[in-house]
């Protein structure tokens, strides 16, 4: 928003009023010779963009037109707040203040401070890398918030105090506050120190393995058990096993002790990594505020969790399924409108030709087995034995409402291209899994009743109750639609304020982590 390059400026010398230049240097000729500014200043000029220029002009109104950081007390104060965007994991140097002599004149240095103050408020309130080409969110009403507006008014509210302006731009959601406060807390201390563990063959509690000592200092060195380990002993021990189970229980995995490929990587992650991914998902959080209502549904893909959001406040938590690796749930903004009580399932095209032809054209019996039915494009019956399955054509599968629907009894659906939404499953045994990411790109729901009772009103309940007892198919559209949120982060702190860490799922930290590096 302000650093695009100057394309805008002749505009402006269009509708500017005619005035002196402020070769003199006079300070308080700031809100003139900014109304000139690609005359009067023309180094800074070719790196501000229209829109800055009339938030500028604003900016200076409120100061009577006088230049707003002669006042020593009000620049350091400024200067304060730069150094410490550090603690919201933004680089203070992109933000850095230009020294004397660095412009031709006093008014042209104070317009440069300010342009650095809007750009940092913009930053912290929005993000500073584009989440539209890194992770994009489709949304399903996209109505972009007046930016220039909104960090206007902080920056002028903090005029006076720039720390109140940086508190207010300063987002106010829980889940970034509390990730700022343990990240604060984490880089202020030096960096932890572990060694890598050897992958290798599942590990299990009381077994014997060449890599238990190697395991053992590491649970060590990051504090998982409390007495060195003997570096001769190779048995998986009961205390090891239980250090073993905290530390998948921070790290979101299935908390069995047992030592298997997700294990490892997690053990694997440098403490450099580690810290970085709590300061790329404060990021995340800049992003994920903008989009998240007070009252709505929040999805954490990586997390596979979804938490209901009443009055801004997380009401009820659960755990999900999500898309794997290769058929990945996609980020999305929209409203839930409406329930598909006692679902059929059509079958998606991918889904079909990727998984279910082949299981067709190796077992003739899979399709009565899995109540399939076969119908064309305009929903009508076809004979499967009359199919050439080789070469199947134009044709849908249907599974009935029932007990080995995957879609279970419930459907909670919202607008978007994907052709994705929540559901029940009978698949209930996989939900203590963990990382959960097994769905070919729709997010099955555990306890999905109620979930259902949160989304709809007693009379709604009643209603909806009545229509899943006659196991027939029923589309209910709620009378309040809620928002819903499809986000994705790898960490977050704990109501104790301790880090727990989510398997990136889809490989998405190192490429984020990347394109922060490239933007510096």
């Amino acid at each position: 928003m302000f650093k695009k390059p100057a394309c805008y400026l002749s505009l402006l010398l269009l509708v500017a009023p005619l005035v002196a230049t402020a070769d003199d240097g006079d300070p308080g000729q700031a809100q003139t010779t900014l109304a000139q500014l690609s005359v009067n200043c023309p180094e800074l000029a070719a790196s501000v963009d229209f829109p800055t220029v009339m938030s500028l002009q604003s900016l200076y109104q409120q100061n009577a037109g006088q230049a707003i950081w002669m006042d020593d007390e009000r620049l350091q104060a400024l200067q304060i707040q730069l150094q410490q965007l550090a603690d919201d994991g933004m680089d203070p140097a992109r933000y850095s203040l230009p020294g004397q002599g660095a412009y031709s004149n006093a008014a042209c240095t104070d317009i440069a401070i300010s342009q650095r103050y809007l750009q940092a408020l913009h930053d912290l309130r929005f993000g500073y890398l584009p989440q539209n080409r890194l992770e994009p969110i489709w949304k399903a009403n996209p109505q972009a918030p007046d930016r220039r507006s909104m960090v206007l008014h902080f920056a002028i509210a903090g005029l006076h105090n720039p720390a109140e302006a940086f508190e207010l731009a300063r987002p106010s959601l829980t889940l970034y506050r509390n990730l700022r406060e343990l990240y604060v807390r984490q880089r202020q201390q030096p960096l932890a120190d572990w060694q890598s563990v050897p992958g290798g063959p599942l590990l299990q509690p009381d077994k014997r393995d060449a890599r238990v000592p190697a395991l053992a200092r590491r649970l060590f060195n990051e504090g998982y058990l409390s007495v060195p380990p003997l570096d001769a002993d190779e048995h998986y021990s009961p205390s090891l096993v239980d250090a073993m189970k905290n530390f998948q229980l921070d790290h979101s995995l299935q908390a069995d002790g047992v030592v298997g490929p997700w294990t490892v990587s997690e053990l694997n992650i440098s403490p450099a990594m580690r810290r970085e991914q709590l300061r790329i998902n404060l990021e995340r959080m800049r992003w994920l505020a903008q989009d998240l209502e007070p009252d709505s549904v929040l999805v954490n893909v990586a997390a596979a969790q979804l938490t209901v959001y009443q009055g801004g406040a997380p009401v009820w938590q659960t755990r999900t399924q999500v898309g794997r690796a290769e058929r990945q749930t996609p980020l999305i903004k929209s409203r839930i409108t409406r329930l598909t009580l006692n679902p059929t399932w059509t079958i998606p095209p991918t889904i079909m030709r990727e998984d279910k032809l082949p299981e067709i054209r190796r077992d003739p019996e899979f399709l009565t087995r899995h109540n399939l039915r076969v119908l064309d494009r305009d929903g009508l019956p076809v004979a499967a034995e009359s199919i050439d399955w080789e070469h199947p054509g134009d044709l849908m599968l249907r599974q009935d409402a029932g007990s080995k629907n995957p879609l279970g009894k419930l459907v909670v659906r919202f607008p978007n291209p994907f052709s994705v939404y929540l559901h029940d499953t009978p698949s209930q045994a996989l939900f203590s899994k963990g990382p959960r990411a097994f769905s070919s790109g729709c997010v099955r729901i555990e306890q999905v009743m109620h979930m259902r009772d949160l989304l709809v009103t007693p009379a709604e309940r009643k209603r909806t109750d009545t229509l899943l007892a006659s196991e027939l198919t029923h589309e209910f559209r709620l009378a309040k639609p809620v928002p819903i949120l499809l986000g994705y982060w790898t960490v977050q702190a704990d109501s104790q304020g301790r880090a727990v860490y989510i398997p990136d799922i889809y490989q998405r930290d190192i490429a984020l982590s990347a394109a922060d590096r490239r933007a510096l």
